[in-house]
C-alpha cells in the first residue's frame, strides 16, 4: 500500500499512476473536499476530468505507518516542516519520498535535509523532474529522477514507484536533484518575465542558459554532481518549466513581465526558493546575477528594464 499526502494536482495525479500497479491511499487535509471526491470519484478542484480508480481510497484520516511503508509527500515545499509535525508520530517510521521542489525560506534546507532533521527514523527521498500532472494522470510517457541516499532503499523505491509510462532513474545525489528542482522554478520565473515583457525567445534561449551556469556554481559549492544537474532533475526540468506555460512560475513571471496582477492563491514555490538562494549564493559568495536580479523583481525593487540593464552591463568574460 502506497500513502499519499496532498490531494493537489500533483498528488492526485500520482495516486492515478501508482494505481495501476496496486492500492493507493490519497490523503487531504479537507473533510470537505474528501467528501467531494469520494462522491464524484474525481478532484474537481485540482485535476477536473480524470476520474479516480475504484482501487484509490480518500481519506482525511492518515493512520500510522509501519516500518517501511512508502509515503509521498506531495505537499507544498514551505508547508512540508509543519505538515511533519504535525503527522510526525504516524509518519516517524516510513520511507518518506518528497515531491516538492524548492528551499525552505528561514533556512534554506531541502526537502530531504527537513525530514532527516524532523523524524530521524524515516528514510528520507525526493522524487522530482520534467513533469506535468496532467500528462501523468493521462498516461502519458514522463521520466523522473529518484533520489535517496541509502541506495538500497532507492533501488526498492524505484521498483515500487515505477510504473507503465512512469520511469523512475535512480541516484543517490539527493542534494543535486533537490537544487535541480529548486533552482529550475526561479530561472521558469525569469524565462515568463522575458516572454511577457516581449523580449523575445532569444533572449529566453540566453537566460535559461546562463542560468543553468548558476544552477551548476551552486551546486557544485554544496557537493552536488555536476552529473546530476545535467539530467532530469536539473536540465530536463528547467527546458520543461522554462518553456511551457502550464508552468505555474512562468505564468508568474509572465504576470511579473506584463506587469499585471497573479492570482495569490496559487503556490509559486519559485518566488520563496529565489530568495533564499539569493541569501545562501551571498553567504557561500557564489555570483548569481541571474537569480539576484529575479529575487529584486519579485520582492518589487526592480523593474523589468532595470533587471536587464544591470545583467547586460556587466564585465564581459569568457563563456
Amino acid at each position: 500500500m502506497i500513502t499519499i499526502l496532498g490531494a493537489g494536482a500533483f498528488g492526485t495525479a500520482l495516486a492515478i499512476s501508482l494505481s495501476r500497479n496496486g492500492p493507493v491511499t490519497l490523503w487531504a487535509r479537507d473533510p470537505a473536499h474528501v467528501d467531494e471526491m469520494r462522491s464524484t470519484r474525481e478532484n474537481a478542484r485540482r485535476l477536473p476530468g480524470v476520474d479516480l480508480p475504484g482501487n484509490i481510497k480518500v481519506s482525511a484520516e492518515l493512520e500510522t505507518i509501519s516500518k517501511g511503508q512508502v509515503v509521498l509527500l506531495s505537499i507544498p515545499m514551505q508547508r512540508l516542516r509543519g505538515a511533519l509535525e504535525m503527522h510526525g508520530n504516524a509518519l516517524s517510521q516510513g520511507h518518506l519520498v518528497a515531491c516538492c521542489k524548492g528551499m525552505e525560506l528561514t533556512t534554506g534546507l531541502g526537502p530531504t535535509r527537513i525530514i532527516a532533521d524532523m523524524l530521524p527514523g524515516s528514510t528520507a527521498a525526493i522524487l522530482t523532474g520534467p513533469s506535468f500532472a496532467a500528462d501523468i494522470a493521462r498516461g502519458l510517457p514522463t521520466a523522473l529522477t529518484l533520489a535517496c541516499a541509502d541506495d538500497k532503499v532507492g533501488e526498492s523505491l524505484q521498483s515500487a514507484l515505477s510504473t507503465a509510462n512512469l520511469r523512475l532513474y535512480r541516484t543517490t545525489d539527493t542534494i543535486g536533484a533537490e537544487l535541480g528542482g529548486a533552482l529550475k522554478n526561479v530561472m521558469a520565473i525569469g524565462s515568463g518575465v522575458v516572454m511577457g515583457a516581449g523580449l523575445g525567445e532569444s533572449a529566453r534561449a540566453a537566460l535559461m542558459t546562463r542560468g543553468f551556469a548558476e544552477m551548476s556554481r551552486m551546486a557544485a559549492a554544496v557537493g552536488a554532481r555536476p552529473e546530476t544537474l545535467s539530467g532530469l532533475s536539473g536540465f530536463g526540468d528547467l527546458v520543461l518549466t522554462c518553456t511551457s506555460e502550464q508552468s505555474r512560475n512562468t505564468r508568474f513571471g509572465l504576470s511579473l513581465g506584463r506587469d499585471e496582477s497573479f492570482d495569490p492563491t496559487v503556490t509559486v514555490e519559485g518566488a520563496a526558493t529565489a530568495r533564499a538562494v539569493t541569501d545562501r549564493a551571498a553567504e557561500l559568495g557564489i555570483d548569481m546575477p541571474i537569480t539576484r536580479a529575479i529575487t529584486g523583481l519579485i520582492n518589487g525593487e526592480l523593474q523589468v528594464d532595470q533587471a536587464m540593464d544591470m545583467l547586460l552591463s556587466r564585465p564581459l568574460k569568457e563563456e
